[in-house]
Protein backbone atom coordinates (compact mmCIF):
# COMPACT_ATOMS: atom_id res chain seq x y z
CA UNK A 1 0.00 0.00 0.00
CA UNK A 2 3.02 2.31 0.13
CA UNK A 3 2.25 5.48 -1.80
CA UNK A 4 -1.43 4.64 -2.37
CA UNK A 5 -3.92 7.47 -1.85
CA UNK A 6 -7.18 6.25 -0.34
CA UNK A 7 -10.46 7.79 0.83
CA UNK A 8 -12.31 5.89 3.60
CA UNK A 9 -15.70 7.07 4.80
CA UNK A 10 -16.50 6.52 8.47
CA UNK A 11 -12.95 5.91 9.62
CA UNK A 12 -13.08 6.85 13.29
CA UNK A 13 -14.67 3.79 14.91
CA UNK A 14 -14.92 0.05 14.59
CA UNK A 15 -14.07 -1.42 11.22
CA UNK A 16 -13.44 1.97 9.62
CA UNK A 17 -10.83 2.86 12.21
CA UNK A 18 -9.06 -0.47 11.74
CA UNK A 19 -8.97 0.08 7.97
CA UNK A 20 -7.51 3.58 8.39
CA UNK A 21 -4.91 2.36 10.87
CA UNK A 22 -3.81 -0.54 8.68
CA UNK A 23 -3.55 1.56 5.53
CA UNK A 24 -1.51 4.24 7.28
CA UNK A 25 0.78 1.65 8.83
CA UNK A 26 1.31 0.11 5.39
CA UNK A 27 2.42 3.46 3.95
CA UNK A 28 -0.74 4.80 2.32
CA UNK A 29 -2.06 8.35 2.49
CA UNK A 30 -5.59 8.25 3.87
CA UNK A 31 -8.48 10.70 3.90
CA UNK A 32 -11.37 9.91 6.20
CA UNK A 33 -14.53 11.61 7.36
CA UNK A 34 -16.95 11.34 10.26
CA UNK A 35 -20.05 13.15 11.43
CA UNK A 36 -18.26 15.10 14.16
CA UNK A 37 -14.88 16.73 14.59
CA UNK A 38 -14.70 15.15 18.03
CA UNK A 39 -14.43 11.68 16.54
CA UNK A 40 -11.76 12.78 14.09
CA UNK A 41 -9.76 14.48 16.85
CA UNK A 42 -9.93 11.25 18.88
CA UNK A 43 -8.59 9.31 15.90
CA UNK A 44 -5.70 11.73 15.42
CA UNK A 45 -4.91 11.56 19.11
CA UNK A 46 -5.04 7.77 19.17
CA UNK A 47 -2.57 7.57 16.30
CA UNK A 48 0.09 9.29 18.40
CA UNK A 49 -0.69 7.55 21.69
CA UNK A 50 0.39 4.14 22.98
CA UNK A 51 2.91 3.21 20.28
CA UNK A 52 2.31 -0.19 18.73
CA UNK A 53 -0.81 -0.70 20.83
CA UNK A 54 -4.05 -0.85 18.84
CA UNK A 55 -7.27 0.53 20.36
CA UNK A 56 -8.66 -2.96 20.89
CA UNK A 57 -6.92 -6.29 21.06
CA UNK A 58 -8.01 -8.85 18.46
CA UNK A 59 -8.93 -12.41 19.41
CA UNK A 60 -6.12 -14.95 19.92
CA UNK A 61 -4.08 -15.87 16.84
CA UNK A 62 -5.11 -12.68 15.00
CA UNK A 63 -2.24 -10.19 14.64
CA UNK A 64 -3.01 -6.71 15.91
CA UNK A 65 -3.38 -3.86 13.46
CA UNK A 66 -0.22 -1.78 13.89
CA UNK A 67 -0.70 1.48 15.70
CA UNK A 68 1.34 4.60 15.26
CA UNK A 69 4.92 5.00 16.44
CA UNK A 70 6.05 7.94 18.55
CA UNK A 71 6.15 11.39 16.97
CA UNK A 72 9.33 11.87 15.00
CA UNK A 73 9.36 8.33 13.62
CA UNK A 74 6.79 6.64 11.38
CA UNK A 75 3.84 8.30 13.12
CA UNK A 76 5.11 11.65 11.93
CA UNK A 77 4.61 10.45 8.39
CA UNK A 78 1.30 8.80 9.26
CA UNK A 79 -0.16 11.96 10.76
CA UNK A 80 1.00 13.96 7.75
CA UNK A 81 -0.59 11.30 5.53
CA UNK A 82 -3.97 11.59 7.29
CA UNK A 83 -6.52 14.10 5.99
CA UNK A 84 -9.83 14.45 7.84
CA UNK A 85 -13.08 16.35 7.55
CA UNK A 86 -16.32 16.35 9.53
CA UNK A 87 -19.41 15.86 7.37
CA UNK A 88 -22.64 13.92 6.93
CA UNK A 89 -22.22 11.55 3.99
CA UNK A 90 -25.97 11.51 3.36
CA UNK A 91 -26.03 15.22 2.49
CA UNK A 92 -25.42 15.94 -1.22
CA UNK A 93 -22.42 18.19 -1.70
CA UNK A 94 -20.10 17.82 1.31
CA UNK A 95 -19.04 14.26 0.46
CA UNK A 96 -18.20 15.16 -3.12
CA UNK A 97 -16.26 18.23 -1.96
CA UNK A 98 -14.33 16.07 0.51
CA UNK A 99 -13.30 13.62 -2.21
CA UNK A 100 -12.07 16.48 -4.40
CA UNK A 101 -10.19 18.03 -1.47
CA UNK A 102 -8.52 14.72 -0.67
CA UNK A 103 -7.44 14.32 -4.28
CA UNK A 104 -6.01 17.85 -4.25
CA UNK A 105 -4.22 17.23 -0.95
CA UNK A 106 -2.65 13.95 -2.11
CA UNK A 107 -2.15 14.81 -5.77
CA UNK A 108 -4.70 12.24 -6.90
CA UNK A 109 -6.50 9.13 -5.69
CA UNK A 110 -5.91 5.39 -6.06
CA UNK A 111 -8.89 3.98 -4.18
CA UNK A 112 -11.96 4.55 -2.05
CA UNK A 113 -13.70 2.55 0.66
CA UNK A 114 -17.42 3.08 1.37
CA UNK A 115 -17.50 2.09 5.03
CA UNK A 116 -20.32 4.21 6.46
CA UNK A 117 -23.45 2.16 7.06
CA UNK A 118 -26.27 1.47 9.44
CA UNK A 119 -30.03 1.43 9.75
CA UNK A 120 -32.89 3.58 10.97
CA UNK A 121 -36.14 2.24 12.41
CA UNK A 122 -37.00 -1.22 13.68
CA UNK A 123 -39.30 -3.93 12.40
CA UNK A 124 -41.43 -3.48 9.32
CA UNK A 125 -44.47 -2.12 11.15
CA UNK A 126 -42.36 0.20 13.30
CA UNK A 127 -40.39 1.69 10.39
CA UNK A 128 -41.80 4.52 8.31
CA UNK A 129 -40.90 5.68 4.81
CA UNK A 130 -38.46 8.29 6.06
CA UNK A 131 -36.49 5.65 7.95
CA UNK A 132 -36.38 3.38 4.90
CA UNK A 133 -35.09 6.33 2.86
CA UNK A 134 -32.53 7.27 5.52
CA UNK A 135 -31.23 3.70 5.64
CA UNK A 136 -30.94 3.61 1.85
CA UNK A 137 -29.07 6.92 1.70
CA UNK A 138 -26.67 5.93 4.49
CA UNK A 139 -25.66 2.77 2.67
CA UNK A 140 -26.42 2.78 -1.06
CA UNK A 141 -26.80 6.49 -1.74
CA UNK A 142 -23.58 7.47 -0.03
CA UNK A 143 -21.71 4.67 -1.81
CA UNK A 144 -22.93 5.68 -5.25
CA UNK A 145 -22.06 9.34 -4.69
CA UNK A 146 -18.64 8.48 -3.25
CA UNK A 147 -17.74 6.38 -6.26
CA UNK A 148 -19.16 8.92 -8.72
CA UNK A 149 -17.06 11.68 -7.15
CA UNK A 150 -13.94 9.52 -7.16
CA UNK A 151 -14.15 8.23 -10.74
CA UNK A 152 -12.52 11.27 -12.44
CA UNK A 153 -9.59 11.09 -10.02
CA UNK A 154 -9.20 7.32 -10.36
CA UNK A 155 -9.38 7.58 -14.15
CA UNK A 156 -6.71 10.30 -14.09
CA UNK A 157 -4.47 7.97 -12.07
CA UNK A 158 -4.84 5.26 -14.71
CA UNK A 159 -7.30 3.23 -12.67
CA UNK A 160 -7.87 2.27 -9.08
CA UNK A 161 -9.85 0.20 -6.63
CA UNK A 162 -13.23 0.67 -4.96
CA UNK A 163 -14.25 -1.41 -1.94
CA UNK A 164 -17.87 -1.37 -0.79
CA UNK A 165 -18.47 -2.54 2.78
CA UNK A 166 -21.73 -4.49 2.66
CA UNK A 167 -22.78 -7.07 5.27
CA UNK A 168 -23.69 -10.68 5.89
CA UNK A 169 -27.24 -9.27 6.20
CA UNK A 170 -27.12 -8.42 2.50
CA UNK A 171 -27.12 -12.08 1.46
CA UNK A 172 -28.36 -13.99 4.52
CA UNK A 173 -31.83 -12.92 5.65
CA UNK A 174 -32.53 -11.54 9.08
CA UNK A 175 -33.93 -8.44 10.76
CA UNK A 176 -34.02 -5.55 9.94
CA UNK A 177 -35.44 -5.74 6.42
CA UNK A 178 -34.49 -2.19 5.45
CA UNK A 179 -30.87 -2.83 6.40
CA UNK A 180 -30.66 -6.17 4.60
CA UNK A 181 -32.25 -4.71 1.47
CA UNK A 182 -29.78 -1.82 1.43
CA UNK A 183 -26.81 -4.12 1.92
CA UNK A 184 -28.03 -6.45 -0.83
CA UNK A 185 -28.24 -3.41 -3.09
CA UNK A 186 -24.64 -2.52 -2.27
CA UNK A 187 -23.47 -5.99 -3.29
CA UNK A 188 -25.30 -5.67 -6.61
CA UNK A 189 -24.05 -2.09 -7.05
CA UNK A 190 -20.44 -3.23 -6.74
CA UNK A 191 -20.91 -5.95 -9.34
CA UNK A 192 -22.63 -3.57 -11.76
CA UNK A 193 -20.06 -0.81 -11.35
CA UNK A 194 -17.24 -3.29 -11.88
CA UNK A 195 -18.57 -3.89 -15.38
CA UNK A 196 -19.25 -0.22 -16.07
CA UNK A 197 -15.94 1.15 -14.76
CA UNK A 198 -13.68 -1.71 -15.80
CA UNK A 199 -12.71 -0.13 -19.13
CA UNK A 200 -11.24 2.79 -17.15
CA UNK A 201 -9.08 0.39 -15.13
CA UNK A 202 -11.23 0.77 -12.03
CA UNK A 203 -11.93 -2.36 -10.03
CA UNK A 204 -14.98 -2.57 -7.73
CA UNK A 205 -15.57 -5.23 -5.09
CA UNK A 206 -17.91 -5.74 -2.14
CA UNK A 207 -16.84 -7.08 1.25
CA UNK A 208 -19.48 -8.52 3.57
CA UNK A 209 -18.32 -8.75 7.18
CA UNK A 210 -20.01 -11.19 9.48
CA UNK A 211 -20.98 -10.16 13.00
CA UNK A 212 -17.94 -8.35 14.38
CA UNK A 213 -16.90 -8.20 18.01
CA UNK A 214 -16.20 -4.49 18.54
CA UNK A 215 -15.68 -3.04 22.04
CA UNK A 216 -18.80 -1.31 23.32
CA UNK A 217 -21.00 -2.43 20.44
CA UNK A 218 -23.95 -4.82 20.37
CA UNK A 219 -22.18 -8.16 20.53
CA UNK A 220 -19.64 -6.98 23.07
CA UNK A 221 -22.46 -5.73 25.29
CA UNK A 222 -24.29 -9.03 24.87
CA UNK A 223 -21.15 -10.92 25.89
CA UNK A 224 -21.07 -9.01 29.18
CA UNK A 225 -24.77 -8.68 29.90
CA UNK A 226 -26.17 -11.93 28.48
CA UNK A 227 -23.34 -14.47 28.42
CA UNK A 228 -25.62 -17.45 27.80
CA UNK A 229 -27.31 -15.77 24.84
CA UNK A 230 -23.91 -14.74 23.52
CA UNK A 231 -22.66 -18.32 23.75
CA UNK A 232 -25.66 -19.52 21.75
CA UNK A 233 -25.00 -16.88 19.12
CA UNK A 234 -21.29 -17.75 18.94
CA UNK A 235 -22.39 -21.29 18.06
CA UNK A 236 -23.49 -19.87 14.68
CA UNK A 237 -19.76 -19.73 13.88
CA UNK A 238 -18.05 -23.08 13.26
CA UNK A 239 -14.93 -21.84 15.07
CA UNK A 240 -17.02 -20.59 17.97
CA UNK A 241 -15.98 -16.95 17.80
CA UNK A 242 -17.14 -13.81 16.05
CA UNK A 243 -15.24 -11.90 13.39
CA UNK A 244 -12.57 -9.39 14.42
CA UNK A 245 -12.58 -6.07 12.53
CA UNK A 246 -8.84 -6.49 11.98
CA UNK A 247 -9.59 -9.57 9.88
CA UNK A 248 -11.93 -7.60 7.65
CA UNK A 249 -9.51 -4.68 7.38
CA UNK A 250 -6.83 -6.98 5.98
CA UNK A 251 -9.14 -8.18 3.23
CA UNK A 252 -10.01 -4.58 2.38
CA UNK A 253 -6.32 -3.67 2.18
CA UNK A 254 -5.69 -6.63 -0.12
CA UNK A 255 -8.48 -5.52 -2.46
CA UNK A 256 -7.06 -1.99 -2.56
CA UNK A 257 -3.59 -3.27 -3.37
CA UNK A 258 -2.06 -4.25 -6.68
CA UNK A 259 -1.85 -7.83 -5.37
CA UNK A 260 -5.59 -8.14 -6.16
CA UNK A 261 -5.30 -6.75 -9.69
CA UNK A 262 -7.31 -9.64 -11.13
CA UNK A 263 -10.19 -9.31 -8.67
CA UNK A 264 -13.17 -7.18 -9.68
CA UNK A 265 -16.92 -7.60 -9.43
CA UNK A 266 -16.45 -9.99 -6.52
CA UNK A 267 -18.47 -10.34 -3.35
CA UNK A 268 -16.13 -11.40 -0.56
CA UNK A 269 -17.69 -12.59 2.72
CA UNK A 270 -15.45 -12.30 5.78
CA UNK A 271 -17.68 -14.07 8.28
CA UNK A 272 -15.90 -17.19 9.56
CA UNK A 273 -18.61 -19.26 7.80
CA UNK A 274 -21.27 -17.68 10.01
CA UNK A 275 -24.73 -19.24 9.69
CA UNK A 276 -27.59 -16.94 10.76
CA UNK A 277 -26.68 -13.23 10.83
CA UNK A 278 -28.47 -12.57 14.12
CA UNK A 279 -29.43 -14.35 17.35
CA UNK A 280 -32.97 -14.61 16.01
CA UNK A 281 -31.81 -17.20 13.46
CA UNK A 282 -33.39 -17.45 10.03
Amino acid sequence: MAGKRIVVTGGTRGLGEQIVRLLLADGAAVATCARTERGLAALRGALSASPRTPPSAPPPNIPATPAASPAGSSVGREREALFTRALDVTEPGPLEAFVDAAAERFGGLDGVVACVGGARGGGLEETDAREWTATWEMNVGHTARLVRAAVPHLRAAGGGSVVVIASISGWKPGPQAQYGAAKAAQIHLAASLARELGPAGIRVNAVSPGSMLIPGKRWDRMRGEEPEAFARFAAEFPQGRLVAPQEVARVVAFLLSDASSGVSGAHVPVDRAQNAPSPEGY
